[in-house]
């Protein structure tokens, strides 16, 4: 009696590639549904920008560069206790965490540019570069928005395009100009899309 040929699989199997290509778009639209961060601050922002205005009327006074410079330091310590304190309690009242998730994506988006900011800062201050800072400070302040803004809601990436435009101008234009850009971008854009986004997406 002749053996029967084997059963051959009533399927062919799934090539490796067409695999690997399934799990990519899964890992895809998994990230594309990913909760936003939703606790950016509204009122913070606002408060933000009450406190640059003051700073551009302040630091238009000082006499040297040291004070100058001086001024806006200090005026930047103040607005990142002001956005972490309203982050912190924005999230809280959200259940959301700073550490986790979103809140953490938002935040390593956030770092690298603002560090590069700080670390250009120093370089332009020692080599007695004063006209670049304000544009580098509003340009890589809005890098820093707009990577950050990637896991949040569509209007933080759009605000971060808007001190990009407005650094980019600073950069070319007459150093007179600093102080009023500076008071424009930390000031009134942080005010404007701040209403908005205290209006539209919680305090």
């Amino acid at each position: 009696m002749t053996p029967s040929p084997s059963a051959r699989p009533s399927t062919d199997p799934i090539a490796l590639g067409d695999r690997a290509v399934d799990d990519l778009r899964f890992i895809r639209r998994t990230m594309e549904r990913g909760p936003a961060f939703t606790a950016v601050p509204g009122w913070g922002g606002v408060g933000m920008g009450v406190v640059a205005l003051g700073a551009a009327a302040l630091a238009a006074t000082r006499a040297t560069p040291t004070g100058w410079i001086g001024v806006w330091l200090l005026t930047a310590a103040i607005a990142i206790g002001i956005a972490l304190g309203a982050m912190r309690r924005k999230a809280h009242a959200a259940g959301l965490s700073l550490a986790s998730g979103s809140g953490r994506k938002f935040l390593l988006g956030f770092f690298p540019p603002a560090l590069a900011g700080a670390i250009l800062t120093l370089a332009l201050f020692r080599g007695g570069l004063m006209q670049p800072i304000p544009g580098t400070w509003l340009l890589l302040y809005g890098v820093a928005v707009v990577a950050a803004g990637t896991f949040s809601v569509r209007v933080v990436p759009v605000m971060g395009a808007c001190f990009m435009a407005l650094g980019t101008v600073a950069l070319l234009a007459p150093a007179s100009w600093g102080d009023p850009l500076l008071a424009a971008g930390f000031g009134l854009i942080h005010i404007g899309f701040g209403i908005h986004i205290a209006r539209n997406h919680g305090g």
